[in-house]
């Protein structure tokens, strides 16, 4: 591998690391990528499996502290039921709930996926139904707070998830989308959003490592896998603060002007 396949890994780990926790679709953009130029990176099966993997572990330190208490406190509400164990174990079997969908249509659904996954202009069509649902939403902000959170809207959250598997339909955009129209505060709901991403993400990196492990001559991938990894973590970290800072803001009509723009470009040219 020579410097400049290197350097297409690196780049594509920025920009996938980038598009992860924004509502834009970072598998979206990986494909159209694909589409637009002949990059060894994008060949590489492996690839979205490392740099997810560097976007999950970006996630997971920014959460460290939420993720840890609804743990610890999920144990020891169901070893000794104590009430002040409670509100964080039923937030620990909402996330399970919102996670469901997504998992069985994941494994239903998985060749069905992978074939819409090859053309392009699908990508296109969904960033632009990205862009309606985040002009839908993008004025609510609901009253419940974490220990109101319902089992149902979970559940409803959760399917939105699952629409999020067809490339192009952002993930944090939907489940966004899902928690803002169940009336879920707008700061509540981009939590609850990415505490769904931690199992989904996990579960893919775990269903991939088969295929990474067993890939032929993969001593000359480890420091472009490394690099891309790296580069993923790191850009994820500083893009999910941004992402966080712009809900607070109530702007998320940056993200419908983009995913519009994006999505007609891509019917038009690709």
């Amino acid at each position: 591998m020579d410097f400049i396949d290197i350097i297409e890994y690196v780049v594509l780990g920025i920009i996938q690391g980038f598009t992860e926790p924004l509502p834009i679709s970072s598998s979206g953009h990986l494909l159209i990528f694909k589409n637009l130029f002949n990059l060894t990176a994008l060949k590489d099966l492996n690839f979205e499996i490392i740099t997810n993997f560097g976007s999950l572990l970006a996630v997971l330190f920014l959460y460290r502290k939420k993720i840890l208490k609804i743990i610890k406190d999920f144990f020891l509400y169901f070893k000794g039921k104590e009430e002040k164990y409670y509100n964080n174990f039923k937030y620990g079997m909402l996330i399970i709930i919102g996670t469901i969908p997504a998992g069985i249509l994941g494994l239903l659904f998985k060749d069905k996926i992978e074939l819409i996954s090859e053309n392009v202009k699908y990508v296109g069509i969904a960033l632009l139904v990205t862009a309606l649902a985040l002009f839908i939403v993008k004025s609510i902000n609901g009253k419940k707070d974490d220990k109101d959170i319902t089992y149902k809207d979970a559940l409803k959250v959760g399917l939105f998830q699952a629409v999020a598997l067809l490339p192009g339909i952002s993930r944090s955009g939907a489940t966004l989308t899902g928690a803002l129209l169940c009336n879920i505060k707008k700061s509540k709901a981009l939590d609850f959003s990415f505490m769904l991403y931690i199992p989904i993400s996990l579960a893919t990196m775990l269903l991939g490592v088969t295929d990474l492990v067993s890939t032929p001559n993969i001593k000359e991938y480890i420091l472009p896998y490394f690099l891309a990894f790296i580069a993923s973590a790191v850009v994820t970290y500083f893009s999910l603060k941004l992402f966080i800072d712009l809900v607070k803001k109530n702007k998320l009509i940056y993200f419908v002007i983009y995913c519009l723009i994006v999505g007609v470009l891509v019917i038009l040219f690709l």
